[in-house]
């Protein structure tokens, strides 16, 4: 890589040649204050608060996008520039509606951040906000314009990630604003669902609905039985919410906190990632074997479901019937495990803590129930339950671990390692190919499907067998896929679909970070490596089939994978919808 020599502050410091002023800064150890900027997704230079000054330059530059050069001088700290930062700031806040304190941003909110460091006066300019109608249509978004600064980062998330397009700016000059084509509403469009224009959001502007005081209205009612199942992802994020390193597992203190919040049952839903597994690796290996729909896709994430529905309809029929983990623990629990508990179906408030916002959309999908009561009643994010958690004057860094309950406390790293881009892949290699094959494994880690890529190939040969297999994670990774699929381009015959880049631990429900984090860590890697980990050294079992409770539910009630019962409880059907 061709590199350049340049000063930041008096020192010196090298770059990349193709680098920008705000990459030589942050080689230097400067962490020039950024509100639009996301690395690789949106670098357009427009909230002008990553001003500094280069020698010989007319005036100040944006750090994010001027390119370096060599022998350049680089000044990030002089009254000029402060002074400079600290009026557009409040140039920003002159149109913003400053009701911090109600805020749901509030403590993480990027701008509130920037305003308390810069001293500025929130009333410097005359107001001049605008009164937007709150856009609270779709079951899983709400849109708040009056607190949006026009960073245009969801926009980016949204079309150049997602290849989406749902949001954009609308109207001109003074008149702009986020919008949906035509003036639609969030949930008229064919929005996702997914949340990445959330977690991309500085400020206020976009957040999920809260559905917490629902589940405190069920505990609070004592004819009511309410349980909760964890999603893999969320015990390797939830202590970010909590200070905690990203990277850092805190299963044991979730536990805890969950049980103290006054849930009935915790469990994990691991469980169901291995049920997901035995069902919809059946499924591959019936259609591969004799003939099905080819190539077959994963159904876990709901994002990517609704995704296809929209885009690619006419491959709805490519998709697993089965439902995904979270659906699958509300349909066995309110039949199978009420039994076995003694309890009345419809007295269970089933919930589930997922990094997904499109989950909470899952929730009120046709074919989701089980004889007319619906499998999960209440879908939270990582966030609502840190917030739960929060309220409720738990302190989450003092808790002593505690384990899930019984009866159902027992996954696999099969199902942990869903959480994370190829994860579903891998676990169900790890199962069709013992299936198949009529052995054990003498390798179960297929680390060809591992990692951040967007896309990813591999092809196994199993017996006289070759799999040929693909893992896409984010839409817009999914729509080049797809397309290559379509045209003959790329031949395969499974395929593991993640709406989100780098699967649900890049959730859009997942905890905040802001831009200075996102910018500088690789937030999917370190949040997967709890997954892996928790796969290799921590869990008894490695492979779904080998998961003792599973076996006894298909030994006790369901039979087999792919039986008439499984089909009516654990799996679904899809909507035609185009776009």
């Amino acid at each position: 890589m061709d590199m350049v020599n340049v000063k930041v502050n008096g020192v010196d410091v090298q770059v990349a040649a193709n680098g920008t002023v705000l990459d030589a800064c942050r080689n230097a150890g400067i962490n020039v204050p950024t509100l639009c900027y996301l690395k690789d997704i949106n670098e357009i230079g427009a909230c002008r608060i990553c001003l500094v000054e280069v020698k010989g330059a007319r005036g100040m530059v944006t750090s994010c996008v001027y390119p370096v050069n060599e022998g350049m001088e680089i000044f990030t700290n002089t009254e000029k520039i402060r002074a400079a930062r600290k009026t557009n700031l409040e140039l920003v806040l002159s149109a913003h509606n400053k009701k911090c304190l109600s805020c749901i941003r509030s403590t993480t909110c990027e701008l509130q951040k920037l305003a308390n460091e810069y001293n500025v006066d929130e009333n410097y300019f005359p107001t001049d906000k605008k009164d937007y109608p709150i856009d609270d249509s779709s079951v899983s978004i709400i849109r708040d314009n009056s607190k949006c600064i026009l960073c245009r980062r969801c926009v980016a998330a949204c079309n150049k990630v997602q290849g989406i397009g749902a949001i954009g700016m609308i109207n001109r000059g003074y008149d702009t604003e986020i919008g949906s084509p035509n003036g639609l509403k969030l949930a008229e469009t064919s929005c996702i669902n997914c949340g990445q224009c959330i977690v991309a959001c500085p400020t206020g502007a976009l957040y999920e609905r809260d559905d917490t005081q629902k589940i405190r209205d069920a505990i609070a009612d004592p004819t009511k039985h309410v349980a909760i199942c964890c999603a893999p992802s969320v015990r390797a994020t939830i202590g970010e919410c909590f200070g905690y390193e990203p990277g850092t597992d805190t299963e044991g203190k979730m536990v805890a906190a969950l049980k103290m919040l006054g849930f009935d049952g915790v469990y994990d839903m691991n469980f169901t990632a291995d049920l997901t597994i035995m069902e919809e690796g059946y499924e591959f290996i019936d259609r591969f074997t004799n003939g099905g729909k080819l190539p077959l896709i994963t159904s876990c994430s709901p994002g990517w479901v609704k995704f296809c529905e929209h885009y690619y309809p006419e491959m709805t029929e490519n998709l697993s019937t089965c439902k995904s983990p979270q659906q699958m623990f509300g349909a066995i629990y309110k039949t199978y495990f009420a039994k076995k508990l003694g309890l009345d179906p419809k007295n269970i408030v089933f919930v589930s803590a997922i990094p997904c916002t499109a989950k909470k959309f899952e929730v009120t999908r046709d074919g989701q129930d089980v004889d007319g009561i619906p499998g999960v009643d209440i879908a939270v994010t990582t966030r609502e339950l840190g917030r739960m958690i929060q309220t409720a004057g738990i302190n989450f860094c003092e808790l002593a671990d505690a384990k899930f309950d019984q009866p159902i406390d027992i996954g696999s790293g099969a199902g942990a390692i869903f959480g994370a881009t190829g994860g579903v892949m891998e676990a169900a290699l790890r199962t069709a190919a013992e299936v198949i094959l009529q052995k054990p494994l003498e390798k179960l880690d297929f680390t060809e499907v591992r990692g951040t890529e967007g896309i990813k190939f591999a092809e196994y040969k199993l017996g006289d067998a070759t799999v040929r297999v693909a893992v896409a994670s984010g839409t817009g990774n999914a729509r080049k896929l797809l397309d290559g699929v379509k045209d003959g381009t790329y031949k395969v015959d499974f395929i593991e679909i993640m709406a989100c880049p780098g699967g649900c631990v890049n959730g859009g429900g997942q905890p905040y970070q802001p831009a200075s984090v996102r910018n500088t860590v690789d937030l999917k890697a370190k949040r997967a490596a709890v997954l892996y980990t928790a796969d290799k050294d921590k869990l008894a079992y490695r492979k779904s089939h080998e998961n003792p409770l599973i076996k006894l539910v298909y030994d006790e009630y369901l039979g087999k994978p792919n039986s008439e019962l499984s089909h009516k409880l654990l799996h679904t059907h899809y909507v035609k919808r185009g776009h």
